[in-house]
């Protein structure tokens, strides 16, 4: 799928000031039937045509949607003084005064509001992972999880277990005979089907949107597992983490992430079908972890010019760009520039990934994967293992693990390149050169931090990255790279060509458009 990058994929999340309320303890009862156990005397959807109205089935299903909040600390900011001599001079130190510290960062509290669904009567929540995580730039855990019900009880929440790779969490409230839905097959939904949601847009809990289904399998660039519903159903910031229904009361997707150049909808929303969340739901449900399938290689897609020369259609395959020699694949005989074709019978296309297919293997079996190497297509037996931890992963991948280095926004020109690039940028040293793998020849500037929202990060950059230069300006430094910016945007130029270097990977040229200048 091709985007307007001058667009924004943007979580449906919603933060907010306010407090978490206190939970409130519920009498047993019997466990009650899922909520979208369609009632035989009820009819929906009259045949062959639109519903009249979507009453009777928000009627059932609604009580199942919750809104989740999430309190935390954070740090507003550092209060700097004035120039001397201005007119608010003296109310800017007797407000320092007040604060007691000089200046020092202020801490207030955050409410973070959002959504999700019960799926089990005593208590089992999903939403998003980002629902219930820190927000972007904070570092403080979050304190405290409140989960409101559609009768509005508040109940506090603990964490099951999450799968940041998926964007998926479990929670699980102290309740019984709770009302709760069920998943349904996404694999049967079709584009133009009817889709509804529900969830707590804005704050504003149980709100119902409907539209149809837009598109299937949309991978919109924000992780190797991406294959979402697309819905033209209203989903705004709020919306993360409650369901998408369809007309027999399936939950068939969980609503994530919307496409906006502002934040608000413009019909373009999209829900991680339920043929991927529900596997996922019922291992943190169980374990509280995911386990997955792994080959032990980097991979990327085909770009035109490398598909074309293969003779091969551009939305086929994927090349491998790195094996681990000790990995499954490396065992199996993979090599790099080996193309992808097929995984256990499946073909490998742009919605149906190598990641996806591998994720979803059972490990220790032993599968097929045909490659195309040197023009001749051959297959290799490959025993799947267990994907290790992310960091072991980072590493392998010669990436900065969890432990590495922190942001450092002090370096000179770190700001300016922040603000210019959406990317916190530090010089190359020994130590980070020995961890990310960069030969001793490679000269440039490392990127330590960025923003999820910038450009830099729909083209595909990553911490770890080494940017060589800056238009045809080698960069070694933070400040040179925002001297290089700064020269692009006296030019007239709103996007600034990189060079830049992964790991012992050839350097590949990115266009990565800069951020307008308040």
């Amino acid at each position: 799928m091709t985007l307007n990058f001058a667009r924004t994929i943007v979580p449906a999340l919603l933060i907010a000031g306010g407090a978490a309320a206190i939970a409130v303890a519920q009498a047993p009862q019997p466990a009650p039937p899922p909520q979208n156990a369609t009632p035989p005397a009820v009819q929906i959807m009259p045949p062959g045509g639109a519903p009249r109205s979507f009453a009777d089935l928000t009627g059932r299903l609604a009580p199942a949607v919750v809104n989740v909040s999430t309190t935390q600390k954070v740090e507003i900011g550092r209060m700097r003084g004035l120039p001397p001599g201005s007119p608010f001079e003296e109310l800017f130190r007797r407000f320092q005064e007040q604060q007691g510290d000089q200046g020092e960062p202020v801490t207030r509290e955050a409410t973070s509001l959002g959504s999700g669904f019960i799926i089990d009567p005593n208590g089992y929540i999903v939403t998003n992972n980002h629902v219930i995580s820190e927000g972007e730039g904070r570092r403080s855990p979050v304190e405290s999880i409140t989960v409101t019900l559609a009768d509005r009880r508040e109940y506090k929440a603990r964490v099951v277990g999450r799968d940041p790779l998926t964007d998926m969490a479990v929670l699980k409230i102290e309740a019984t005979n709770l009302p709760y839905v069920q998943f349904g097959n996404s694999k049967a939904v079709r584009v133009g089907d009817w889709a509804i949601a529900i969830g707590n847009p804005f704050g504003l809990g149980g709100t119902v949107t409907a539209g149809i289904v837009s598109a299937l399998h949309r991978n919109i660039g924000s992780g190797q597992y991406d294959r979402y519903i697309q819905t033209d159903a209203s989903i705004n910031q709020g919306n993360s983490g409650g369901p998408l229904f369809d007309l027999d009361g399936n939950v068939i997707g969980i609503n994530t992430a919307i496409f906006s150049p502002t934040g608000g909808n413009v019909g373009l929303g999209f829900a991680i079908p339920a043929e991927l969340a529900r596997p996922i739901v019922e291992q943190l449900k169980a374990t509280g972890t995911v386990k997955r399938g792994y080959l032990g290689v980097q991979i990327q897609p085909l770009s035109t010019d490398i598909a074309a020369g293969l003779g091969l259609p551009k939305d086929r395959g994927e090349i491998v760009a790195n094996v681990e020699s000790s990995g499954p694949a490396g065992r199996a005989g993979m090599r790099q520039g080996d193309v992808i074709l097929k995984v256990a019978g499946q073909d490998i296309t742009y919605d149906n990934t190598v990641s996806y297919v591998v994720a979803n293997t059972p490990i220790g079996s032993t599968i097929p994967v045909e490659v195309l190497r040197d023009g001749q297509r051959r297959t290799l037996n490959v025993t799947v293992s267990q994907r290790p931890a992310e960091n072991i992963v980072a590493q392998r991948a010669g990436l900065p693990s969890d432990d590495a280095p922190e942001e450092d926004e002090k370096a000179p020109g770190a700001e300016a390149a922040k603000a210019s690039l959406g990317i916190t940028l530090q010089p190359l040293t020994a130590a980070l050169r020995q961890q990310l793998r960069i030969p001793e020849a490679v000269q440039g500037v490392v990127i330590a931090g960025i923003s999820p929202s910038s450009d830099a990060a729909t083209k595909g950059l990553q911490r770890g990255d080494v940017i060589l230069k800056i238009g045809q300006t080698p960069v070694k430094t933070p400040a040179e790279a925002a001297a290089a910016v700064d020269a692009a945007r006296k030019a007239g130029r709103d996007t600034v060509l990189m060079l830049v270097q992964r790991g012992a990977l050839p350097p590949q040229y990115r266009g990565i458009k800069l951020i307008p200048a308040k």
